[in-house]
């Protein structure tokens, strides 16, 4: 089972995503992602789900259009362990690379 991070340690990692925040209704990490259309944010969740699979660790997301929410949290652990952390990075990459909207 994952670790969950001390409110420091979390606090340090979100340095390093600034576009993530903490969840105002519990304890997770939050990100809101808009791409060109439908098509860049489809192939972004794509990349993801394959990434979450091969880490066994699956985010809450929510799809419409051009926009995907995503909320990561480890339930197990009931907060944010290094998983989220990991897998928000992986996240920023991939919305790098299939053309995210600035």
């Amino acid at each position: 089972m994952a670790t969950k991070l001390a409110i420091d340690d979390l606090k340090q990692a979100l340095k390093r995503l600034p576009d993530w925040t903490l969840a105002p209704e519990r304890e997770a990490i939050t990100r809101s992602f808009h791409f060109v259309d439908f098509d860049a944010a489809f192939a972004f969740m794509t990349r993801c789900a394959l990434m979450a699979a091969k880490m066994d660790h699956h985010p809450e997301w929510f799809n419409v259009y051009n926009r995907v929410e995503v909320t990561l949290a480890t339930h197990d652990a009931n907060g944010v362990t290094q998983k989220d952390i990991d897998l928000a990075a992986a996240m920023d990459g991939y919305a790098v690379a299939v053309g995210r909207k600035v």
